[in-house]
């Protein structure tokens, strides 16, 4: 009777089976452009249903309610979600490449970015006085030698790949160099050369 009591309580409880791959921790960053998705009228349906799924599961919420808030069913579709994220990250939002030839950036595209990120912004032209990743991703899509169809992903794959960090104080700057504001603006203060090999 024990036994056969048990397995009812398996068969009318399945949601209390562990996830299989939980969501593994959100960066500063990722949860910065998830909510940014989420909240972007601009969004594509799909992208804005994944990135409020994924924010519901960070934090705390069971799959079935993650699935709700995201307008979805059933859960298997936040599960998938979730394999992708922590494979892909960001890039989880947007639908796997499709047969063809998928677009690549090479050494000068990633110049470029860096180059717009090091450019100090425009309050009056980039409605901005520090740099995020949608401002710094409109800009370089509206310059007129900038990159048309490049995605937030890319420019924080390429500034991360070039040692850039995002600090608390919503800048960008190489990681390992300390800044300080000054009365004459911000100036590096410090560089530890030896940071790339301890990032390594």
């Amino acid at each position: 009777m024990k036994h056969e009591e048990m397995k009812g309580l398996t068969k009318n409880h399945p949601m209390s089976q562990p996830v299989a791959q939980p969501l593994r921790p959100l960066t500063e960053l990722e949860r910065q452009e998830l909510q940014r998705v989420s909240r972007a009228p601009s969004e594509t349906l799909i992208r804005h249903q994944r990135a409020v799924a994924l924010l519901a599961v960070a934090d705390g919420k069971r799959l079935i309610e993650a699935a709700q808030a995201a307008g979805w069913r059933v859960h298997d579709t936040v599960t998938r979600l979730i394999r992708r994220f922590n494979e892909r990250g960001i890039a989880a939002l947007d639908d796997l490449p499709r047969s063809g030839h998928p677009r690549s950036y090479g050494a000068s595209e990633r110049a470029r970015i860096e180059q717009e990120l090091l450019r100090e912004p425009s309050r009056q032209e980039d409605s901005t006085a520090t740099w995020s990743l949608s401002t710094l991703q409109r800009a370089l899509r509206e310059a007129s030698d900038g990159l048309p169809a490049v995605s937030t992903f890319t420019i924080l794959h390429a500034l991360h790949e070039a040692g850039y960090s995002w600090q608390q104080s919503r800048t960008w700057c190489k990681t390992g160099t300390t800044l300080r504001k000054r009365k004459d603006g911000t100036v590096e203060e410090s560089y530890d050369p030896y940071t790339p090999e301890k990032k390594r």
